[in-house]
């Protein structure tokens, strides 16, 4: 029984040596090993970039060859138990993607490809914009404000400022998407400038978006009726008639004027006659 055991064993060993052996009598090549030796998997246009790819065990010769999805971009025959070095140059967006190599002996069938290695190309990205759906607020309102990049790799991460203090965290956004932030309007403050700026992995691209400021929208009713001035001279034969009013400030610091323009044309051509009123609150401090 022992002597059967031992014979069991050293036909095992027999048959995993022969099955590592090719017809020739070479030890067969092994999954080979895709490593980056130089460069980085986040790359940007006009980088080189170093790929090793490697067999072992394996006798040499060996050839070696690199494909990216399945199409061959080059080969290398290894005469030693040197690694192939490949060295590539992103020149485009099509340079990225998956890349994997192969090892086989010279006029044989088969071979063993490696593991793979991913490209992304990193853009660099485009100034961002700084908008609101309402450009007029009033003390007491919610409003919002949403900074976008149209266009750079993602992730982009995105932060707001009120003049050069920044009002918010950092918002990290992992989709093509804007990042929004919601605002209280409490005091005559908040009607100051607005900024946002924006960068993502693109190596020195920050960039910073438009200004943006809130108009004061607020009406204040006044404690006396209205001061009204009216052009009457020859009102009813000129185009124009503009009225005046002034409102009674209603804090000592500030003055609010409400300033109406109405334009009255004439009937021309068989068409009627039409009104378009101009207002603006003004404020002095």
């Amino acid at each position: 029984m022992f002597f059967l055991a031992i014979l069991l064993f050293s036909y095992s060993q027999m048959s995993q040596q022969i099955q590592k052996t090719t017809a020739n009598g070479k030890e067969m090549v092994s999954n080979p090993k895709l490593v980056l030796v130089q460069g980085t998997l986040n790359v940007v246009m006009k980088q080189n970039v170093t790929l090793s790819c490697l067999s072992e065990p394996g006798s040499p010769p060996v050839r070696y060859t690199l494909f990216k999805h399945n199409q061959q971009v080059s080969a290398s025959n290894r005469s030693d138990w040197s690694p192939a070095l490949f060295t590539l140059t992103i020149s485009s967006a099509s340079d990225v993607g998956e890349y994997k190599c192969k090892a086989e002996y010279n006029n044989s069938s088969g071979g063993k490809y490696s593991n793979s290695l991913n490209f992304t190309l990193l853009e660099p990205i485009s100034k961002p914009v700084l908008s609101s759906p309402t450009s007029q607020a009033k003390k007491g309102q919610n409003v919002t404000l949403s900074c976008f990049s149209e266009n750079g790799s993602l992730p982009i991460t995105y932060l707001f400022f009120k003049g050069t203090q920044n009002i918010s965290p950092q918002k990290t956004m992992q989709k093509r998407e804007a990042a929004v932030i919601f605002l209280f309007i409490n005091s005559h403050s908040d009607f100051g400038t607005y900024k946002c700026k924006a960068n993502n992995s693109f190596p020195n691209n920050t960039k910073y978006s438009n200004s943006f400021n809130f108009t004061v929208a607020e009406k204040f009713k006044s404690t006396r009726p209205s001061i009204g001035l009216t052009s009457t001279l020859n009102a009813e034969e000129s185009e124009d008639e503009v009225i005046y009013s002034e409102i009674e400030p209603v804090r000592p610091e500030e003055e609010y004027i409400n300033f109406s323009v109405i334009r009255r044309e004439e009937e021309k051509a068989g068409k009627r006659p039409c009104a378009t009123v101009y207002s603006k609150v003004l404020i002095r401090d």
